[in-house]
């Protein structure tokens, strides 16, 4: 796979020389098409597992059409709805989607007995009649469906897959991304938008944390101050806001179908000031402090001795497990430092027993494995080159011991950390992190004595103590997050010189998006490319 990346990067260098140096003269005048069918191919991002360039491809034009099987399946009719929204962009392009069997066009062929794509896996083949997608499941439809896209213009439209098969298949199950909008709000419809952005890249998680010292943003019916009060703030003191349960239901469908678990996170015992605020009965004293709109931690704790403590505990999980039909419910239990060891443990023991009654398993930051994790419970690493010695190495056991890792190592995979000291956002605590750090290391050799098997995924946390817009948050996430999909997906972790350019040629498809990525220096952007904020 190596020399198959190698031989596809440089092909793809070739290509780009070429289109550079056709466009010099006059930026306005077309560039001259790219002709080697394998650049289209080593373009791809995440990077497929293999792939055979093989005849002519298939023109996609006004005649096309998406089929999707006689059988009728609503689940794989929606796929090719939703591939043919994507594919037609703002050009017009009819692509209608009939249930007819193979006649040209675009065809979505699920056959449940191809065990070498397992469940999110495909196998996309071009040739002149036709485009054929096959996976096993609806979900690596989708994949697939991402991909073509990807052989296709940035903006959608008519264009020609070129010829060949690529059989791909992920190597991660958790691939995902956490967006923070306790310390600043975010819209429902904004997180759609980072939904579609995440998905065409196939990142399959999004995990949403929810509530913080600065707010508390997904309405609960039992403790209905908890939204209505502990809602109204966030850092610096603006507005805030939070989600009714229809508006978390509804985006929880449409990450569904996409191909996107969301995973809420409720943080305890620390991190819960916007919750003591709004309920005097919650703090051991009887006292509610104010709302706080700074950015310091581990100064807030639930009363671990009260019994009112865990009714509040039972309501809110109860509730959020039942508006999230995924697998998981994440708790926090980070930087409870407020919280005395011995009824940290105590805590998080009856938390993880609600969260098990409810029918999820738990996920939580790493500092669950010092205290007592939960059969199966997922711990999510968020440690750093200058973690200590002894907090990896309870990591390490944790995961001999059966409780499966998430890597969001803070120094690689924080999208809230500065690229570098120019960018206004962000934050620097784990150090700089500019593009290359992101993507070049290996996820499967990272924590000394943690199994490689054990390793359950990746994910890229973007917290927003600074990042107050959507523009902020497409900057700081973009181009990096796309180093969490390959991380995550590809069979290989990233060689950088292969991978630079591939992550080059995802610039037009960010502009088509209206994506304000950060332009680094070390990526060798085509010409045209949009310049830095």
């Amino acid at each position: 796979m190596r020399v198959l990346r190698r031989t596809l990067g440089t092909l793809l260098l070739l290509a780009s020389v070429a289109s550079c140096a056709t466009a010099r003269g006059d930026d306005a005048k077309p560039r001259a098409p790219r002709p080697a069918a394998p650049a289209g191919f080593g373009q791809l991002l995440p990077a497929p597992a293999t792939v055979r360039a093989s005849g002519s491809g298939h023109a996609l034009g006004p005649g096309t059409v998406i089929r999707t099987g006689r059988t009728g399946n609503a689940e794989v009719r929606r796929v090719g709805e939703l591939l043919a929204e994507q594919l037609r962009g703002p050009t017009g392009l009819p692509l209608p989607v009939v249930d007819a069997p193979a006649g040209g066009g675009i065809e979505l062929r699920l056959d449940p007995s191809a065990p070498d794509l397992g469940d999110e896996g495909y196998r996309l083949e071009s040739g002149p009649r036709a485009v054929t997608l096959t996976a096993r499941t609806p979900a690596g439809l989708f994949h697939a469906g991402q991909t073509l896209r990807q052989l296709l213009p940035a903006a959608g439209g008519a264009g020609t897959v070129p010829g060949g098969t690529v059989t791909d298949a992920p190597r991660f199950a958790h691939r995902g991304a956490m967006l923070d909008i306790a310390r600043h709000f975010f819209t429902a419809e904004q997180v759609k938008r980072y939904v579609d952005q995440l998905a065409q890249y196939k990142v399959n998680t999004l995990h949403l944390h929810l509530t913080d010292d600065q707010g508390w943003r997904i309405a609960i019916d039992s403790w209905p101050r908890l939204a209505e009060y502990g809602g109204g703030s966030e850092v610096g003191g603006g507005p805030g806001g939070h989600w009714t349960k229809d508006e978390y239901r509804d985006l929880v469908r449409y990450a569904a179908d996409r191909y996107v678990e969301v995973v809420p996170e409720i943080d305890m015992p620390g991190h819960v000031n916007a919750a003591l605020a709004s309920y005097a009965e919650l703090n051991c004293d009887g006292k509610a402090p104010p709302r706080y709109t700074g950015t310091k931690v581990g100064f807030s704790s639930l009363c671990t001795g009260s019994e009112r403590t865990y009714d509040f505990v039972e309501d809110v999980l109860a509730e959020v497990a039942a508006l999230t039909p995924g697998r998981y419910l994440h708790i926090g239990g980070d930087e409870a430092s407020a919280t005395a060891p011995a009824d940290y443990a105590a805590f998080m023991d009856r938390a993880q027993q609600a969260v098990a009654r409810h029918g999820k398993t738990v996920v939580a930051w790493h500092q669950l494995a010092e205290a007592r994790p939960a059969p199966g419970a997922v711990l999510q690493y968020w440690g750093h080159d200058r973690t200590g010695a002894a907090e990896k190495a309870r990591v390490a056991a944790a995961a001999k011991a059966g409780h499966p890792v998430i890597l969001s190592p803070a120094d690689r995979l924080y999208l809230d950390m500065k690229y570098d000291a120019a960018t206004k956002p962000g934050l620097s605590w784990a150090g700089y992190v500019p593009v290359r750090r992101a993507c070049e290391w290996d996820p499967g050799a990272y924590l000394a004595g943690l199994p490689a098997e054990a390793v359950l995924g990746v994910e890229a946390p973007l917290w927003t103590e600074t990042v107050a817009t959507r523009e902020e948050l497409e900057y700081m996430a973009f181009p990096r997050v796309l180093c969490l999909a390959e991380l995550g997906w590809s069979q290989e972790p990233p060689d950088w010189a292969e991978y630079g350019p591939r992550l080059a040629a995802q610039a037009p498809r960010m502009e088509a998006q209206g994506i304000g990525y950060h332009r680094a220096a070390d990526v060798p952007w085509q010409a045209g490319a949009a310049a830095r904020r």
